[in-house]
C-alpha cells in the first residue's frame, strides 16, 4: 500500500533518496530549517558541508545533481499530497533532528539513543575499562590503553602508567643502543663529568654531543621499577597490599626529565652484561603479561583528544608527561570543555604502506539489541596521511588519517609516490599489497577477525547503557590502525560515518553500503533470504 511506503530524509543523503524513490516510496518532504540541524552532524555533515578548499564546489554542485532526478516533478507532486501521512522509515544524520510527533509505532528510524556509551572519546573509554567486568576479555589486546583525564582516578591511573611506560622503553632503549658495546664489566662505570666522557650515540634519535651525560643510575632504576611492576601483574589476583612501583623511592621529575634526554636529544646509556640479561628476561617476562608491549613502542608518544568531538579536531600528539597534563587544564582550546580530554597510547609500531600511515574505516551495521544483532560490512577502505610517517616529527599530517584533517594538507615532496593521490584505497587494493610483502594470509586470517572481536567486544561492553527501539537501526564507521604484526588496533567508532564521496573508491563503496543497508533493513523483514550485498551477520544473542 502507498501510504506504508513514506520516507523522510533529513540531511545530504542524495543516494539514500534516490534508492528510496527508485523502489516505489514516496518522500514526505519536512519544511527547510537552514543549516542548523545538519551542522550538528559530526562524522557526516561536516565533512560534506565542509569540503575544503580544492574541490568544496565541485562536491556541492555534485550532489545537487545527483538529487536533481525529477525533472516532470512526478516525485514533488508525490511528496505534496504526502504531506499529511507521517512517515514509515527515517533516515537522518542525527537522532535529535527527528520530530517526535513524526513516529508511527511501526516507524523505522536509522538511530538508536545513547549511543555516545561507544560514539565519543569518553564513552568508549569508559565502557571498554569496564568489558573485563561484562565479558572474559582484555581491552588490551584490541584498544590502546585510555584515560579520562577528567577524573581523578583515571588521570592518577595515567601518571602512573606513563612512568611504568617510560621505565620499560628506557630498558628497549638501552638494548638497542647497546648493542654489541655492552661494558665488559660487571661494575657500571663512574663516569667523570667533562669532556672526557664518552657516550654511545643512538641510531635513531638526535645525535648526542660530545660530553653529553650518560645516565648509568637510571638503567639500575628502571630495571627496579620493572621488576616491582612484573611482581604486582604476577599476584594481582592475590589481595595482598603490594604497593605500586610508582610509589618507590624514585625521584619521578629527575627520573623523567633524564629520560627525555635519553629519548628524545640522544643522551648516551651504558649497559654491564648482567644488565643486559636482565633487560632481556625482564622485558620477555613482562611481554607475557601485557599485551601492548609491543605495539608501545620505546619513545612513550600518547595522543590527547577532546572527548566529545569528531574528525581530529583538537587531536595532538606529545611525549612529555608535564605538557600533557598542562594542556588538558589550560584553557587554551576553549572549545573544549575543561577536564573532558582522554589520553591514548599512540600505537608507535605500527604497519605503514610506502613508509606513510594509513587506518581503516570499517562499516558494520546494529539491527537490534535486544537480542544483539550486528552485521560487518566486508568492504572497507583506507585512508592514508600526507606525509610520510615518523615519530620524531609529530604534526598533524603524518599522524592523523581523518580525510576532514588531511584535505588541507598537500602531499610533501618527500611522499612515496606509489602513495594514491586521492590518500584512499580499498581494502582488495591493501589485499595485494599484503600479498606483495609476504602477508597474503593476514587480512583473512588476523586483520578481519580481530576488527570484528574488537567491534562486538565493544558493543557488549556498552549495550547495558543504550537505549533502543525495536525496529530501528544504525550504520556505524569503526576507526582501526594496524600494528607491525597486522593486528587491528580499535581507535573509534562514529555514529553517522561519512557518505561524502572523496574519491573513486569511496564514490563506489559509500554508494555499495547505503545500498546494501536499505536491502538489509527493509527487504529482509519480508524476505529473510534475500541479497543484502556484502553485509554478513556476525552475531546474534
Amino acid at each position: 500500500a502507498q501510504e506504508k511506503k513514506i520516507f523522510t530524509v533529513q540531511g545530504p543523503y542524495p543516494i539514500i533518496r534516490r534508492l528510496l524513490r527508485a523502489r516505489g516510496w514516496v518522500e514526505r518532504k519536512l519544511p527547510r530549517m537552514g543549516r542548523q540541524l545538519e551542522q550538528h552532524c559530526g562524522d557526516q555533515n561536516k565533512q560534506q558541508l565542509q569540503t575544503g578548499p580544492s574541490n568544496g564546489g565541485g562536491r556541492q554542485r555534485e550532489e545537487e545533481e545527483q538529487c536533481d532526478e525529477d525533472p516532470d516533478g512526478i516525485h514533488d507532486l508525490m511528496s505534496y499530497l504526502a504531506r499529511d501521512q507521517l512517515p514509515n522509515f527515517i533516515w537522518t544524520n542525527f537522532l535529535e533532528a527527528v520530530d517526535c510527533q513524526l513516529l508511527q509505532e511501526d516507524s523505522v528510524v536509522n538511530h538508536h539513543a545513547r549511543v555516545d556509551a561507544f560514539t565519543t572519546k569518553e564513552g568508549l573509554c569508559l565502557s571498554l575499562q569496564n568489558l573485563p567486568w561484562i565479558e572474559q576479555a582484555d581491552p588490551n589486546t584490541f584498544f590502546p590503553r585510555c584515560y579520562r583525564l577528567g577524573t581523578m582516578d583515571d588521570r592518577e591511573a595515567f601518571i602512573e602508567d606513563f612512568r611504568l611506560t617510560a621505565a620499560r622503553s628506557l630498558l628497549k632503549l638501552a638494548l638497542e643502543e647497546a648493542g654489541d658495546r655492552t661494558v665488559r664489566t660487571e661494575q657500571v662505570p663512574n663516569f667523570a663529568k667533562g669532556a672526557g666522557e664518552s657516550h654511545i650515540s643512538h641510531p635513531k634519535h638526535s645525535t648526542a654531543r660530545p660530553g653529553s651525560p650518560l645516565y648509568p643510575e637510571l638503567v639500575e632504576e628502571a630495571l627496579e621499577v620493572c621488576k616491582q611492576h612484573l611482581d604486582v601483574l604476577q599476584h594481582q589476583d592475590i589481595d595482598r597490599s603490594t604497593p605500586s612501583p610508582c610509589r618507590t623511592c624514585i625521584d619521578w621529575d629527575r627520573f623523567l626529565q633524564q629520560y627525555y634526554r635519553v629519548a628524545h636529544e640522544g643522551a648516551g646509556l651504558v649497559l654491564t652484561r648482567q644488565q643486559r640479561k636482565q633487560c632481556q628476561n625482564l622485558l620477555q617476562s613482562l611481554a607475557e603479561k601485557l599485551p601492548q608491549l609491543d605495539m608501545e613502542g620505546k619513545l612513550n608518544v600518547w595522543i590527547l583528544k577532546p572527548g566529545a568531538e569528531s574528525q581530529g579536531r583538537g587531536i595532538i600528539c606529545m611525549m612529555r608527561l608535564e605538557e600533557m597534563l598542562q594542556l588538558a587544564w589550560s584553557c587554551t582550546a576553549p572549545s573544549v570543555q575543561v577536564g573532558r580530554w582522554v589520553v591514548q597510547k599512540y600505537v608507535e609500531r605500527l604497519l605503514t604502506i610506502f613508509g606513510t600511515k594509513f587506518d581503516i574505516r570499517q562499516w558494520f551495521v546494529v539491527t537490534d539489541w535486544k537480542p544483539l544483532t550486528v552485521w560487518f560490512y566486508r568492504d572497507c577502505y583506507l585512508r592514508f596521511c600526507s606525509r610520510p610517517f615518523s615519530l620524531h616529527h609529530l604534526e598533524r599530517a603524518r599522524h592523523l588519517c581523518n580525510v576532514s584533517v588531511q584535505k588541507w594538507y598537500k602531499t610533501s615532496p618527500d611522499q612515496d609516490p606509489r602513495v594514491p593521490p586521492d590518500k584512499i584505497w580499498s581494502n582488495e587494493q591493501f589485499q595485494e599489497y599484503l600479498a606483495q610483502v609476504g602477508q597474503a594470509d593476514a587480512w583473512h586470517q588476523v586483520l578481519v577477525p580481530g576488527m570484528k572481536a574488537a567491534i562486538l567486544n565493544t558493543l557488549r561492553s556498552a549495550r547495558d547503557r543504550v537505549r533502543f527501539r525495536k525496529g530501528n537501526f544504525e550504520l556505524y564507521g569503526a576507526d582501526f590502525l594496524v600494528g607491525e604484526d597486522c593486528q587491528p588496533w580499535l581507535l573509534e567508532i562514529n555514529s553517522c560515518p561519512t557518505m561524502s564521496p572523496s574519491s573513486a573508491v569511496t564514490r563506489r563503496l559509500c554508494a555499495n553500503v547505503q545500498r546494501d543497508t536499505l536491502c538489509l533493513v527493509l527487504d529482509r523483514k519480508d524476505n529473510p533470504t534475500c541479497s543484502i550485498g556484502a553485509f554478513e551477520l556476525i552475531y546474534k544473542e
